[in-house]
């Protein structure tokens, strides 16, 4: 019988803290290092005269050239435009040791947004 344990078997990492964010935000690169998978969940407040954000990721293999990763690597899809009061969800299956998200303001003012990477399935348990 498989355990039901998830505590010991995932790694969270804030990508980005809660906070009103006033233009575009590129968080620091996550290391995927001894995990097979990772989920970005998004979470937003209040939107301040019509702040328009466009969420993506991007990942890379050494922490300092970072590309848009390509849909074929991603298991869901961010929205066009981010909306108030929301909890967004995109699974990550490339093969790339880091991502990072990228939050970019379009038009308006601003958005209460975070942005938390959960990496999963390690390959070495607990996690700590």
């Amino acid at each position: 019988m498989a355990s039901k344990d998830l505590y010991n078997n995932i790694g969270i990492v804030q990508a980005v803290a809660p906070q009103v964010l006033t233009a575009t935000n590129t968080s620091s690169g996550v290391d995927l290092a001894g995990f097979e998978s990772a989920t970005v969940v998004i979470s937003t407040g209040a939107i301040v005269a019509s702040g328009n954000f466009t969420p993506k990721l991007q990942d890379s293999a050494d922490n300092s050239t970072f590309a848009d990763v390509a849909a074929a690597d991603l298991i869901g899809s961010f929205p066009s435009a981010l909306a108030a009061t929301t909890v967004y969800k995109v699974g990550y299956k490339g093969s790339k040791r880091y991502v990072r998200s990228v939050l970019t303001l379009n038009s308006g003012t601003s958005i209460a947004a975070s942005v938390d990477v959960v990496r999963a399935h390690a390959r070495s348990k607990p996690v700590a």
